[in-house]
This record gives structure tokens, sequence and C-alpha cells, in this order.
């Protein structure tokens, strides 16, 4: 089944268009200052503009007389959400990274050798039984472990966020099971 516009319908679209068009005009200078001067740098804050825009293009009529309102208070909570999600980014890229050094027995307080076998028959159980679990319950302990929260995890892995807990506990006792099997 093809889809047409009338002729009304198609002379709304385009004033529609038009009117955003000049919405857009009129007011990205602003909007895009109202970004830069939240600390954001200049690609971000460009982003970020045209997020806002995006976003009232979607919900409202490009003529609204509270446009550049919303527009303007809309771009200051997506920029303040863009400096956070960069902060917390960088935050878990600097635990990850110090996470994903090795463990040596230097960085431990023990260096005496039975210290270092004992962490490395350990280390080595809790791969083993990590080897031996689902791919759903290692990825969410793994995500878990490394610091993310349950909406993100629930986002990383698609399970709706109310789901995450009863997984992870189902898989930390999974885990607890194979790890004392690959203890022994």
């Amino acid at each position: 089944m093809a889809w047409a516009l009338t002729v009304e319908e198609a002379m709304h679209v385009r004033t529609d268009a038009a009117a955003f068009e000049s919405l857009y005009l009129a007011e990205y200078p602003h909007i895009h200052a109202i970004a830069m001067r939240t600390g954001l740098d200049p690609s971000e804050s460009e982003d970020v503009a045209q997020e806002a825009f995006a976003q009232y293009h979607r919900s409202h009529a490009a003529d609204a007389p509270y446009a550049a309102a919303w527009l303007r208070r809309a771009v200051v909570h997506l920029a303040f959400n863009a400096i956070r999600s960069r902060r917390r980014r960088t935050a878990r890229e600097e635990r990850d990274h110090r996470a994903g050094e090795p463990l040596t027995p230097a960085a431990t307080t023990e260096t005496d050798p039975p210290s270092r076998l004992e962490y490395a028959e350990r280390s080595a159980a809790v791969r083993a039984a990590m080897s031996k679990l689902s791919e759903r319950h290692a990825s969410v302990l793994a995500l878990r472990y490394s610091g993310m929260s349950y909406a993100e995890i629930g986002a990383a892995l698609g399970i709706p966020v109310t789901h995450v807990g009863s997984v992870l506990r189902r898989a930390e006792s999974a885990f607890k099971k194979e790890f004392e099997y690959a203890s022994r």
C-alpha cells in the first residue's frame, strides 16, 4: 500500500519545516553559546545543541511560543548530562585501567613465595569458575564487579533493570558453586 500526502498535508509539512528552519536559524547561536558556557568543548556543544533541537522537533510545534525557553532549558540539562557522563566515563576508564593492571605480589603487601603461590592458585580458581558459567552469568558478574550500576548492566546486556538483581544473585550463586568446586 502506497502512502501519499494530500495537498493540504504537504502544505502543512512544508510550512512546519519552514517554521522549524526559521526557529533553528534564530536560536542555534544562542543554544550553542549556552552549551559552550557550561564547559563543553566546541564539538560537544554542537552535539548537545543539535540534540536539543532534535528533541524539541520530535515533540513540539516549531512555532510554539515557548520554543526558545524550552530549547534553552533543554540544552542546559543536556550539557550537564554530557558533563556527568564524561566524568563517569573517565572515572570508569581509570578504574578499569587500574583493575586491568596485573596484581603482582609487589602490588600487594605480601611478597613471600607462599603468598604468591596462594594468590596464583586463587586467581586460577576464579578464572576456572568464570569459564564454567553461562555467558549471561559471566557477563553480569564481570560488569557488576567492574563498577557498573544495575541500569548500565541492563542496558549493556539487554536485561530490564528490574531483573538485573535477580540475574546477579543467580550468577553469584553459580559462581560460588563453581569456585568451591574449582578450589578443591
